[in-house]
Protein backbone atom coordinates (compact mmCIF):
# COMPACT_ATOMS: atom_id res chain seq x y z
CA UNK A 1 0.00 0.00 0.00
CA UNK A 2 1.37 2.88 -1.15
CA UNK A 3 0.09 6.66 0.43
CA UNK A 4 0.14 10.11 -1.50
CA UNK A 5 -0.55 13.22 -0.08
CA UNK A 6 0.18 16.46 -2.70
CA UNK A 7 0.36 20.12 -1.37
CA UNK A 8 1.35 23.58 -2.51
CA UNK A 9 -1.30 24.67 -4.51
CA UNK A 10 -3.11 27.90 -4.28
CA UNK A 11 -4.28 31.12 -6.52
CA UNK A 12 -1.25 32.73 -8.46
CA UNK A 13 -1.35 35.73 -10.67
CA UNK A 14 -0.31 34.53 -14.81
CA UNK A 15 3.48 34.53 -14.93
CA UNK A 16 3.75 34.02 -11.32
CA UNK A 17 5.43 30.50 -9.85
CA UNK A 18 4.00 27.63 -7.49
CA UNK A 19 6.18 24.84 -6.51
CA UNK A 20 3.61 21.39 -5.31
CA UNK A 21 4.82 18.69 -3.11
CA UNK A 22 3.86 15.22 -3.13
CA UNK A 23 5.06 12.77 0.22
CA UNK A 24 5.39 9.28 -0.56
CA UNK A 25 4.71 6.94 2.72
CA UNK A 26 4.02 3.27 2.76
CA UNK A 27 5.48 0.49 0.67
CA UNK A 28 7.67 2.71 -1.35
CA UNK A 29 10.35 0.06 -2.54
CA UNK A 30 11.53 -0.01 -5.76
CA UNK A 31 9.38 2.35 -7.47
CA UNK A 32 9.19 2.88 -10.80
CA UNK A 33 8.49 6.43 -11.56
CA UNK A 34 6.84 9.07 -10.08
CA UNK A 35 4.74 11.84 -11.29
CA UNK A 36 2.15 14.69 -11.84
CA UNK A 37 -1.00 14.84 -13.83
CA UNK A 38 -3.80 17.17 -13.73
CA UNK A 39 -7.20 17.69 -14.88
CA UNK A 40 -8.52 21.25 -15.88
CA UNK A 41 -12.46 21.73 -15.32
CA UNK A 42 -14.17 20.13 -17.50
CA UNK A 43 -11.73 17.78 -19.33
CA UNK A 44 -10.10 14.89 -19.25
CA UNK A 45 -6.86 13.63 -16.82
CA UNK A 46 -3.43 14.56 -18.12
CA UNK A 47 0.18 14.06 -17.93
CA UNK A 48 2.36 16.84 -17.11
CA UNK A 49 5.46 15.11 -16.06
CA UNK A 50 7.05 12.24 -15.11
CA UNK A 51 10.81 11.40 -13.32
CA UNK A 52 11.85 7.22 -13.37
CA UNK A 53 13.61 5.68 -10.31
CA UNK A 54 17.16 6.67 -12.82
CA UNK A 55 16.22 10.01 -12.52
CA UNK A 56 14.94 10.19 -15.91
CA UNK A 57 12.26 13.14 -17.08
CA UNK A 58 9.55 13.52 -19.94
CA UNK A 59 7.41 16.22 -19.79
CA UNK A 60 4.44 17.47 -21.31
CA UNK A 61 4.63 19.32 -24.24
CA UNK A 62 2.63 22.28 -23.01
CA UNK A 63 4.96 22.96 -20.16
CA UNK A 64 8.10 22.18 -21.51
CA UNK A 65 10.72 24.65 -20.50
CA UNK A 66 8.57 26.03 -17.63
CA UNK A 67 7.58 23.07 -15.29
CA UNK A 68 10.52 20.92 -13.41
CA UNK A 69 10.15 17.72 -11.94
CA UNK A 70 12.42 16.58 -8.75
CA UNK A 71 12.81 14.34 -6.30
CA UNK A 72 14.40 13.92 -2.54
CA UNK A 73 15.12 10.59 -2.23
CA UNK A 74 15.67 10.97 1.53
CA UNK A 75 12.23 12.76 2.25
CA UNK A 76 10.32 10.03 -0.24
CA UNK A 77 9.20 13.58 -2.12
CA UNK A 78 8.41 14.76 -5.42
CA UNK A 79 8.21 18.21 -6.69
CA UNK A 80 7.18 19.86 -9.29
CA UNK A 81 8.46 24.00 -9.77
CA UNK A 82 6.00 25.65 -12.13
CA UNK A 83 7.26 28.96 -13.24
CA UNK A 84 5.49 31.53 -16.00
CA UNK A 85 2.53 30.27 -14.57
CA UNK A 86 -0.87 30.70 -17.58
CA UNK A 87 -4.50 30.33 -17.13
CA UNK A 88 -4.40 27.12 -19.11
CA UNK A 89 -2.59 25.61 -16.47
CA UNK A 90 -5.47 25.91 -13.92
CA UNK A 91 -6.12 22.02 -13.14
CA UNK A 92 -6.55 19.63 -10.01
CA UNK A 93 -3.14 18.64 -9.56
CA UNK A 94 -2.22 14.82 -9.10
CA UNK A 95 0.45 12.83 -7.53
CA UNK A 96 1.15 9.29 -8.97
CA UNK A 97 3.47 6.23 -8.09
CA UNK A 98 4.32 3.49 -10.69
CA UNK A 99 5.73 0.43 -9.48
CA UNK A 100 5.13 -3.08 -10.07
CA UNK A 101 1.70 -4.17 -9.89
CA UNK A 102 0.82 -0.85 -8.15
CA UNK A 103 -0.47 2.45 -9.21
CA UNK A 104 -1.26 5.09 -6.43
CA UNK A 105 -2.59 8.60 -7.19
CA UNK A 106 -2.77 11.35 -4.20
CA UNK A 107 -6.03 13.09 -3.25
CA UNK A 108 -5.24 16.47 -5.36
CA UNK A 109 -4.62 19.95 -5.05
CA UNK A 110 -5.91 23.10 -6.65
CA UNK A 111 -4.29 25.14 -8.80
CA UNK A 112 -5.92 28.47 -9.89
CA UNK A 113 -4.17 30.98 -12.11
CA UNK A 114 -5.85 34.39 -12.30
CA UNK A 115 -5.73 36.54 -15.61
Amino acid sequence: QVQLVESGGGLVQAGGSLRLSCAASGDIFRVNSMGWYRQPPGKQRELVAIITAGGTTNYADSVKGRFTISRDNAKNTVYLQMTSLKPEDTAVYYCNLNKFGSIAWGQGTQVTVSS
